[in-house]
C-alpha cells in the first residue's frame, strides 16, 4: 500500500438483503436469513480515479473481477462493477460505497477502517438449488480493512 489511496488493500466483505423483516423465530431473530454474501474484497493500487481488483470467496467457489472509479470527496466514494463466471454462469453486480470517517474521540488504533454501501444484482444467474437468483435484488454491504492499511 502506497499511503495515498485509502481504498487499496484487502477488506473483509459482508452483504445483507434489504429486508425489513426481523425473521423472528422462537423469540430470537434469524440474522442469517438476510445474508446476501461474504468474502474478500481486494482493491488494487491504481492511478487517479481507477478501481481494479477482485471480490469473492474461494471456499465457496466464486470470484468476480472489479472495475470502477473512486472519488476523494467527503465522504470518499467508490463505485465498481463485479463480473465473472461462476459455475459456468455469468455473474454481474454493481456496487457503490463510502469510506467511513474516523469517529472523533475514538482510539484510532482500535477503530478499523470500514466501507459501507449498496449492491444490486445486475443480471440473473442460477442459484445453485435449481432456481434463479433474479436481477434487481438490492442489498447493503460493509467491508472492514483486513490488512494494515494507512492507519
Amino acid at each position: 500500500m502506497n499511503g495515498f489511496d485509502p481504498f487499496a488493500g484487502s477488506w473483509t466483505y459482508r452483504s445483507f438483503l434489504n429486508d425489513p423483516d426481523l425473521h423472528v423465530k422462537d423469540g430470537s431473530a434469524d440474522f442469517n436469513a438476510v445474508q446476501f454474501g461474504y468474502g474478500i474484497l481486494q482493491i488494487d493500487e491504481a492511478p487517479g480515479q481507477l478501481v481494479t481488483g477482485s471480490i469473492g470467496y474461494a471456499a465457496d467457489g466464486w470470484s468476480l473481477n472489479i472495475h470502477g472509479s473512486k472519488s476523494f470527496g467527503s465522504p470518499m466514494e467508490i463505485r465498481f462493477q463485479g463480473k465473472g463466471i461462476v459455475s459456468g454462469s455469468e455473474w454481474i453486480y454493481d456496487y457503490v460505497g463510502w469510506l467511513v470517517p474516523v469517529w472523533p474521540g475514538s482510539t484510532r488504533r482500535l477503530q478499523r477502517e470500514a466501507l459501507v454501501g449498496s449492491i444490486v444484482r445486475t443480471v440473473p444467474h442460477p442459484n445453485g438449488s435449481g432456481g434463479v437468483s433474479p436481477a434487481g435484488v438490492v442489498g447493503s454491504w460493509y467491508a472492514v480493512r483486513a490488512d494494515a492499511g494507512n492507519g
